[in-house]
């Protein structure tokens, strides 16, 4: 059966470290009184509700699976999954975040990040629920109205009500400029919505008394594109004077999708026949609005591919010191039983080394791009706001992207590690895989991450953010690269700088005589900066651990086995991204379209 324990310990080494989030709090008036014991006991009250809550229903709800009914258009949720929302809310976890005035606690979105990926290790398609939510109070919070935040903010800050994002279409995919939901004006200053979505994740379910839609359709007249969105405010049942649930609103689910995994997460075809809705930002602004929900989103999806990567690889680890199976090539390491634990070979470890380094890689990277949010939203001084804001810009395709790589990448490697058992459903490890594989389809394909990361946050700016980033990484090797017990993390790190300056410069050049040289170069593009980040931040835990050395601390002594393991292994990677990069378009063009 699978196991998971929270990774509290390194979680705190992260925050409190390499993140050393308390002196950054102490900047912030909204967070300055918030010590590092108060933040370790909302994670680890949050690991145990997790682990003993959510983690039983992960495999029982991937086997029941949701249920439609086409008669009344409505859908059950597997069983516990309802009674577990009710605890969720009981203990407060969706106001984590949320601003009090709105019924919420106020606490730093770090911290929301942690509770997360431990939510998604145990049940991703549960923490879906809430997940959307989170989305959908953050978009109202940013754009609503005064009357819209009073009326729906509290309800899904204390988790009564939940919400989605109802943006895709079966013609259009990503593209939303095609959408053809239209939205028709009404005398009230309401509107009429009439169209159909695909794909809306948690669009249905049985867990709160109302579903709160929030919806992109376009207002006659609108200009083509992108330019013509507008987004709406779709409740499933519209409120009566007092702002409570009244008459069942025209937006009904028509039909669920059968998936290859999250079967727990009702994932709904949307139709709105005449829905009532409600302007939330401006005409013609919804993209701008909801990508409020977007980028929160991707950041959380992020986060699912780390809390995969995390559960998937403390099971393969569990198995590997357990599962007897032949012999050391050294020779026999455990005369006592009739074979070696398969932790024995090196290629169980190469495979156990790689899930781990990109687990707490990413914890690293994710925690810290939360951290700079944190910063942009609330710190007193403008200017670290914007640049925090635009460095959250520049990283949030990395993290949705190379993080859910990085997690499937580990979950399918810890099927290996099982062989055989861990093909079939008994050992779990494969509802991981399966359940990890759709995080990196979802809130825009990693292609089209990586088209954003490359196009538009850097190339866009000449790289000036990027470089603000570069000279952080500069900042930290001025002050240890005169430490010979830090040459084996500071010489590939600075090396693998030089090379991505060199790189986007000379993608920028050829992409003037041809814009198709982004998309050719993109993907390999991420892949090689997803690396410099992790290897920036896997040299400042190898820093921390080195200074810990007299502890004989197994924790600090394993962290800088596993820097040693990513800088040696898993950092080559970005010589054959880098010379794939550069071989242009022309090897993927030449060839006639009619011949694929």
């Amino acid at each position: 059966m699978p196991h998971y324990q929270a990774p509290l310990r390194d979680q705190m080494f992260v925050m409190h470290e390499v993140l050393n989030v308390g002196a950054v709090y102490a900047d912030i008036p909204k967070y300055a009184g918030l010590d590092a014991d108060t933040l370790n006991q909302v994670v680890d009250a949050a690991g145990k509700f997790c682990g003993e809550v959510l983690f039983p229903l992960n495999r029982s709800g991937d086997e029941q699976g949701c249920h439609f009914d086409a008669a009344t258009n409505t859908v059950r949720t597997p069983k516990g999954f309802r009674t577990a929302w009710e605890e969720y809310c009981a203990g407060g976890w969706p106001a984590l975040g949320a601003d009090p005035e709105f019924g919420g606690q106020g606490l730093p979105l770090l911290v929301q990040n942690a509770l997360y990926e431990m939510l998604y290790s145990t049940n991703q398609a549960w923490a879906m629920y809430p997940g959307l939510t989170t989305g959908a109070y953050e978009c109202l919070h940013a754009h609503g109205t005064p009357a819209q935040k009073n009326d729906y903010l509290p309800k899904l800050v204390s988790g009564e009500w939940m919400g989605t994002m109802c943006l895709t279409e079966a013609h259009c995919g990503t593209d939303l400029g095609l959408i053809r939901t239209r939205a028709e004006p009404q005398e009230d200053g309401s509107y009429r919505l009439t169209g159909n979505k695909i794909f809306i994740s948690s669009g249905e379910h049985d867990m709160t008394t109302n579903i709160v839609h929030l919806v992109l359709a376009k207002l006659p007249g609108a200009p083509a594109g992108t330019k013509g969105i507008s987004l709406f405010l779709v409740p499933k049942f519209l409120l009566d004077s007092e702002a409570q649930t009244g008459e069942r609103n025209r937006v009904l689910c028509t039909g669920i999708e059968h998936k290859m995994g999250i079967h727990a997460n009702s994932t709904c075809q949307i139709s709105l026949d005449g829905a009532t809705g409600y302007l939330v930002s401006e005409p013609n602004k919804g993209l701008n609005a909801m990508f409020v929900m977007m980028n929160g989103a991707r950041l959380g999806v992020g986060m699912q591919g780390l809390g995969l990567n995390e559960v998937a690889y403390q099971n393969a680890a569990i198995y590997a010191r357990e599962r007897l199976q032949g012999r050391s090539l050294k020779g026999v390491v455990a005369a006592d039983k009739p074979a070696d634990p398969i932790i024995v070979h090196p290629d169980v470890r190469r495979m156990l080394l790689t899930a781990r380094a990109y687990a707490e890689g990413g914890r690293m990277m994710g925690y810290w791009v939360a951290l700079e949010l944190d910063k942009s939203l609330t710190h007193p001084d403008p200017v670290v706001r914007k640049e925090s804001g635009e460095m959250v810009a520049l990283m949030t395709p990395i993290v949705k992207a190379f993080m859910t790589d990085n997690g499937f990448q580990s979950a399918s490697l810890a099927m290996q590690v099982y062989g055989g058992h861990g093909y079939i459903r008994e050992s779990g490890v494969e509802q991981y895989v399966r359940d990890a594989r759709i995080n990196m389809i979802y809130e825009g394909t990693n292609a089209i991450q990586a088209l954003d990361l490359l196009g538009r946050k850097v190339l866009r700016d000449n790289g000036a953010v990027l470089r603000r980033f570069g000279e952080q990484v500069a900042a930290f090797v001025d002050e240890h690269d005169t430490d010979p017990a830090m040459k084996e993390f500071i010489s590939p790190l600075v090396d693998l700088g030089d090379k991505v300056t060199k790189l986007s410069m000379e993608i920028g050049m050829k992409a003037f005589g041809n814009p198709d040289e982004v998309g050719a170069a993109a993907v390999d593009y991420l892949r090689v900066l997803g690396h410099l980040v992790y290897a920036y931040f896997w040299a400042r835990a190898a820093r921390v651990a080195l200074d810990h050395a007299a502890d004989n601390d197994p924790f600090y002594q394993a962290k800088l086995a596993t820097a040693r393991f990513y800088f040696a292994r898993l950092l080559p990677e970005t010589a054959f991204h880098i010379t794939a990069a550069r071989s242009g378009v022309d090897v993927l063009t030449s060839m006639d379209a009619a011949l694929f």
